[in-house]
């Protein structure tokens, strides 16, 4: 029996998130303060009190997620959880990737800061606002998704930028070509094929210039062999090398997301419990779809802190 760390992705952001934690935790007060050192502006502001469009922003979203997870990881830290000791691996949807590497001590959190925030702000500038898209489709295997954007392409590109699982996929590209792919998937059977409110086409090839950008980031920074391996987003498999983690983090930004196939890989190797550190449940919900063989756990505030870490205790006792 073994426990995997997940760190949640863009959209489980919400305006008050870790602001209970901060209050009750000075370990979690650190984190928020740290962040906003890192970063030179008071984002702990916009994280607890808003305004919510200020912190959807991609720039704003990606790093406060990353502050909220590891608050916690500082909480449980203090209360005499290891990361290495409590978890086989880790893993990340999307920029939760760095909040596991973070977790895992490959990044300090001031470094996964300012990364996020390059990562946010090169994500946005990739393409001008209302030529790229993204589709949610619903209830078709991922062979089929590929088939529907295979015919989309014909005006321009798209591509399967997140396999989430239990029939849940997105795509992304040019507008023209996503309109066109999420008809096909409708054509096909798909349940929904539903445009979503985003404001890029992320994890398309049509954010190259945001790989590029990070690339050169990554290279910037000091990195540390992760205490427990991570599971990488666009390869499904184990990695620890940092060099190697960094150029899949780079992939990562053109790449997708596979995240069902990470969860599979969990199932198939010992994994019984995914413990989500951070803000909702998202990831909890999504293992539940893919493998219900696989127990959730899930923290994300002051009162779940005992309860996890006695669950926790409990799988490695």
């Amino acid at each position: 029996m073994a426990t995997a760390f997940t760190f949640p992705g863009q959209g489980s952001q919400s305006v008050g998130m870790g602001k209970d934690l901060a209050e009750a935790f000075p370990e979690a007060r650190a984190v928020f303060d740290e962040v906003d050192e890192a970063l030179g502006e008071k984002l702990s502001a916009v994280i607890f009190d808003g305004p919510e469009e200020t912190l959807t922003l991609t720039a704003n979203a990606q790093p406060a997620l990353m502050a909220v997870s590891m608050a916690l990881i500082r909480v449980l830290e203090a209360r005499g959880l290891r990361v290495e000791q409590a978890a086989s691996h880790v893993a990340g949807h999307s920029l939760g990737e760095y909040s596991a590497l973070c977790a895992a001590g490959m990044f300090s959190i001031a470094d996964t800061a300012r990364l996020l925030r390059i990562r946010g702000n090169a994500m946005q500038a990739a393409v001008p606002a209302g030529e790229g898209a993204m589709a949610a489709i619903i209830g078709l295997e991922l062979a089929d998704v590929e088939a529907a954007c295979a015919e989309g392409a014909a005006h321009g590109a798209v591509q399967v930028a997140n396999d989430n699982g239990g029939g849940q996929l997105v795509i992304s590209g040019l507008k023209p070509a996503v309109e066109a792919a999420a008809a096909a998937a409708t054509a096909k059977g798909a349940k929904r094929a539903l445009m979503l409110p985003v404001s890029a086409p992320f994890h398309s090839s049509l954010m190259q210039p945001a790989a590029d950008a990070m690339r050169e980031a990554l290279a910037g920074v000091d990195k540390t062999a992760p205490v427990v391996p991570v599971i990488a987003n666009v390869r499904a498999a184990p990695v620890s090398d940092p060099d190697e983690i960094a150029a899949l983090l780079v992939e990562q930004v053109t790449g997708q997301v596979r995240w069902r196939e990470t969860v599979a890989w969990f199932a198939a190797n010992g994994v019984t419990t995914l413990a989500e550190i951070g803000a909702g449940k998202v990831l909890t919900g999504l293992a539940r779809r893919i493998d219900r063989s696989v127990t959730g756990l899930n923290v994300s505030g002051p009162s779940d802190i005992d309860p996890f870490l006695a669950a926790i205790a409990d799988q490695n006792a």
